[in-house]
């Protein structure tokens, strides 16, 4: 093991990224493991070690005029961007992850409370605010677009109760969701260059940044967004 931890330190000598001494180190451990396996060796020592820890990225945030611009970018009109507006617009109105936005349905919109109730990770309900721009967008969506993505689906199968309907009829994935965000941010990029990556978790994190430098309280955010932890 004293072997290993100098190969290590010389790595990070070297300047190595945290990333390639972990992946070197793990493919110790299973060099080792195999050996082991094969009974040429008695222990394992790399799984004495630990990899260094990788620094943590913070994800890129758009301004609020990028995010307006993006927005703006999709045409009240047609079924599709219909649904497009009243998806993004969600989306940052209300923090929601992909995997959030595609599990609402037509009950989890209430209108008079200007709310969504939102079935996130873990198994947990909440039920966060949403903006008068989002909720405009999405009854113009159910008054105009849904329907004709209604009329598009199966007519033997149960009507589909999801509120996000694709061209077929049937609920979203979280694939369509970052394929269609992916398509407006190239159009909007074209004036505004940073939203050329722009992906469903930028908005989230954007909707946070906006509400603390809008003075909200951390603890507030952390609900809103559904995390069990602050950090």
């Amino acid at each position: 093991i004293r072997s290993l931890r100098r190969y290590i330190a010389t790595l990070s000598q070297r300047g190595q990224a945290p990333t390639t001494i972990a992946r070197k180190l793990a493919s110790l451990r299973g060099l080792l493991s195999v050996q082991v396996s094969l009974g040429h060796r008695a222990d394992n020592p790399a799984q004495l070690l630990s990899a260094p820890k990788r620094p943590q990225r913070l994800p890129r945030v758009l301004k609020p005029g990028e995010v307006a611009a993006l927005l703006d970018r999709i045409p009240a009109s047609g079924p599709l961007p219909l649904r497009d507006r009243a998806l993004f617009e969600l989306a940052y109105a209300s923090g929601l992850r992909a995997e959030e936005l595609v599990t609402l349905d037509l009950d989890s919109i209430d209108f008079d409370q200007e709310a969504v109730r939102v079935h996130g990770k873990g198994d947990r309900t909440r039920i966060v605010p949403a903006g008068e721009h989002a909720l405009r967008a999405v009854e113009r969506y159910l008054q105009a677009g849904r329907p004709a993505l209604c009329a598009a689906a199966d007519p033997s199968a149960d009507p589909c109760p999801a509120l996000l309907l694709s061209k077929s009829g049937r609920r979203l994935g979280t694939s369509d969701v970052r394929r269609r965000l992916r398509a407006w941010a190239r159009l909007a990029a074209r004036e505004s260059p940073a939203l050329a990556e722009a992906h469903p978790h930028a908005l989230r994190h954007s909707f946070a940044t906006h509400l603390l430098e809008g003075g909200a309280d951390l603890r507030s955010i952390q609900e809103l967004l559904g995390h069990a932890s602050i950090s």
